[in-house]
C-alpha cells in the first residue's frame, strides 16, 4: 500500500511513520506543515529509506493535497495533522479551527475528488482514516462511566470541540458522498519522541533541571494512558481491517491520576538518576492554579478492537512509563534544541498555586 499521513512529524504522526516503514511493506508518504510541534528529527531513523517520502505542506492547500495524492498514487490516508494541546487551544483557538476543522474539510473535499477518480478494485480499497482523541466525549464521573463508541458527544475544550466537529465532518463525507472512512479515539499518549511542553516529558526534563514539577488542581484529573507504539500498531489495523464507517477506540488499561503519574516518574528517576543529597524529586512536585474547563476523568472501553481486530496494547503503564524515562535520558540530543529554543518548561497559562504539602 502507499499510505499517506497527514501530520506524520508530530509525536504519534512519527510513531506511525516509523512503524509502517519498519513493520510492513508499504510506503510512506509524510505531509507536515512543520509547526513548533513538528520535528523532522524523530524520523531521522527513516532518512534515505525508499519507502518512506516527506512534502513539507498544509492540509487547508485543498489543491496542494490533491496534487500529492495524485502524484503518489495513494492507497490511504491516515489523518493526524492538528493542533492538538488543550492549554494552547484555550489561549489562542483560532489556530485549532483552522486546522482541525477547516483543514479536515478541505483535505476530504481533496480525498473525495481523488477517490472518484480511482477505478475498480483500487476504489473499493481505499481508506480515509481519521484518527481522533476520547476528549470528545468530555466528562467522566470518578467512580463510574467509561467512554464507548456510542457514547455520545460533549466536548469541554476549544481543542475537543474542534476534534468533535472533525469526527462529524468524515462521517458526514461517508453518509453523504461515500467516502470510504473509518474513525478511531484515543485516550492520552506517552512515549519517545513527545513534546516536551506535554505533562511526562515535561515532568521528567524538569526534574532532570532540578526544576518545579507544575501539576494542575491537586493533582486529582484521571487519565488512560496508552503507549505511542501501542497506539501505531492498533492505527494500521484500523486502516488496515477496520469496517468501512465504523469507529473504535482505543486505550491503554491504564487509568491514572495525574499525581500518580507525576509521583511514579519521580520514584523511577530517584533509581535511574539520583538527586545529590538524597532528596527525592517528588519535593520538586508544584501544585498549579487549574485550567478552565479541565475534565476529571477519561476511560477508555477497547473491547471492540480487541474483539474485532485483535489488538492489545504490549505495554503496561509501568513498563511504558520506565522506558519512555530511558528514552528521555538517552536522547538529550532530540530534547535538547526544542527546550532552549521553543520552550521554558512551563505548563501554559497557569499560576503557581503554592508546593506540595
Amino acid at each position: 500500500m502507499k499510505v499517506l499521513v497527514t501530520g506524520g512529524a508530530g509525536f504519534i504522526g512519527s510513531a506511525v511513520c516509523r512503524h509502517l516503514v519498519k513493520n510492513s511493506s508499504d510506503r510512506v508518504v509524510n505531509v507536515d506543515k512543520l509547526t513548533y510541534a513538528g520535528n523532522l528529527e524523530s524520523l531521522k531513523t527513516l532518512s534515505g529509506n525508499a519507502d518512506y517520502a516527506f512534502y513539507k505542506a498544509d492540509i487547508c492547500d485543498q489543491k496542494k493535497m490533491l496534487e500529492i495524492m495524485r502524484n503518489e498514487d495513494i492507497d490511504a490516508i491516515m489523518h493526524l495533522a492538528a493542533e492538538s494541546h488543550v492549554d494552547r487551544s484555550i489561549d489562542g483557538p483560532g489556530a485549532f479551527i483552522e486546522t482541525n476543522i477547516v483543514g479536515t474539510f478541505r483535505l476530504l473535499n481533496a480525498a473525495l475528488e481523488y477517490w472518484r477518480g480511482l477505478g475498480g478494485k483500487r476504489q473499493q480499497e481505499f481508506r480515509f482514516h481519521h484518527i481522533s482523541t476520547d476528549e470528545v466525549f468530555g466528562d467522566l464521573p470518578f467512580d463510574s462511566g467509561i467512554f464507548t463508541e456510542v457514547t455520545p458527544y460533549a466536548p469541554s475544550s476549544p481543542y475537543s470541540a474542534s476534534k468533535a466537529a472533525s469526527d462529524h465532518l468524515v462521517r458526514a463525507w461517508h453518509e453523504t458522498y461515500g467516502l470510504p472512512v473509518v474513525l478511531s479515539n484515543c485516550s492520552n499518549n506517552y512515549g519517545p519522541y513527545h513534546f516536551p511542553e506535554k505533562l511526562i516529558p515535561l515532568v521528567i526534563l524538569n526534574a532532570l533541571h532540578e526544576r518545579a514539577l507544575p501539576v494542575y488542581g491537586r493533582g486529582e484529573n484521571v487519565r488512560d494512558w496508552l503507549h505511542v507504539n501501542d497506539h501505531a500498531r492498533a492505527l494500521e489495523m484500523v486502516m488496515k481491517d477496520g469496517a468501512i464507517g465504523e469507529s473504535y477506540n482505543i486505550g491503554g488499561n491504564a487509568e491514572r491520576t495525574n499525581l500518580s503519574v507525576v509521583e511514579t516518574i519521580c520514584s523511577v528517576l530517584d533509581k535511574k538518576r539520583p538527586r545529590a543529597g538524597g532528596r527525592k524529586y517528588a519535593d520538586l512536585i508544584t501544585f498549579v492554579a487549574d485550567r478552565p474547563g479541565h475534565d476529571r476523568r477519561y476511560a477508555i472501553d477497547a473491547s471492540k478492537i480487541e474483539k474485532e481486530l485483535g489488538w492489545n496494547p504490549q505495554e503496561t503503564f509501568e513498563s511504558g512509563i520506565t522506558s519512555t524515562i530511558d528514552w528521555y535520558l538517552d536522547n538529550e540530543w532530540w530534547w535538547r534544541p526544542i527546550r532552549n529554543k521553543n520552550y521554558a518548561g512551563e505548563r501554559l497559562g497557569v499560576q503557581p498555586a503554592g508546593k506540595r504539602s
